[in-house]
């Protein structure tokens, strides 16, 4: 589902944000993005939906890769993905259920089929009974429901969740966590950056930290490879 293999990043202007990372995330899996801030946890997120390209070095996510891919295929590539942030993204004059909607207008969908798939997934984030709100109206885990809602609106295989639980306090970070599980549930790959290490230590899902640009930690090699003198393979 995601290949890196060699990848560099380098910014004009504040250098080397990631430097010859390579790792693979099976379809179907979970996992966490970790590291302090700085580490380019952000960067890998943006390539993998080509908000940005590769210095070096190549990324693949869907079956696309960033060598080959052309500019006007990169919408085709998005189409295939949710994409959710810290800070919700919603438009402030429409409510719930426009916002969700929208999202739907802009790839095409038939107008008939947005006013049932709109309730289906305010149903299946637990909000239905929200539909005409409008974002301020609701709580920063409510928005954040709706902003995953609308990531799903084109029955993406991957979602991408940047530090999705940065704003919310405790509770409503378990239950965007849980909705985010169960969406993996259903078979969607999921990639997650988070600085909440209690959560990580708690799901006990594979883990890539970050650290000053390169992958320092890959919880899925060290299960691998056992613990010291077990002879496990690397």
């Amino acid at each position: 589902m995601i290949r890196f293999t060699r990848v560099t990043k380098e910014f004009p202007r504040t250098g080397v944000a990631l430097r010859e990372v390579s790792f693979h995330v099976a379809r179907g899996e979970f996992v966490f993005l970790t590291g302090p801030s700085g580490a380019g946890k952000s960067t890998i997120l943006k390539l993998c939906y080509l908000d940005e390209r590769p210095s070096d070095g190549e990324v693949r996510v869907a079956g696309m890769s960033s060598v080959a891919i052309r500019g006007s295929d990169v919408p085709k590539l998005r189409r295939k993905l949710g994409v959710i942030f810290q800070d919700f993204r919603l438009l402030e004059d429409r409510t719930v259920e426009a916002n969700i909607g929208f999202a739907l207008e802009v790839t095409g969908a038939p107008p008939a089929s947005i006013g049932p798939k709109v309730g289906r997934l305010l149903t299946q984030v637990g909000l239905a009974s929200k539909a005409t709100a409008f974002p301020a109206e609701l709580s920063g885990g409510e928005q954040q429901r709706v902003a995953i809602a609308r990531a799903l609106a084109n029955d993406p295989v991957l979602v991408i969740a940047d530090e999705p639980t940065g704003n919310l306090d405790d509770r409503a970070t378990r239950g965007v966590f849980q909705l985010l599980r169960d969406i993996n549930a259903s078979g969607t790959t999921v990639i997650m950056a988070t600085h909440d290490l209690d959560l990580v230590k708690r799901a006990e899902c594979r883990t890539l930290e970050l650290n000053h640009g390169a992958l320092v930690f890959d919880s899925a090699a060290a299960a691998a490879s056992g613990p010291p003198g077990a002879g496990g393979a690397a």
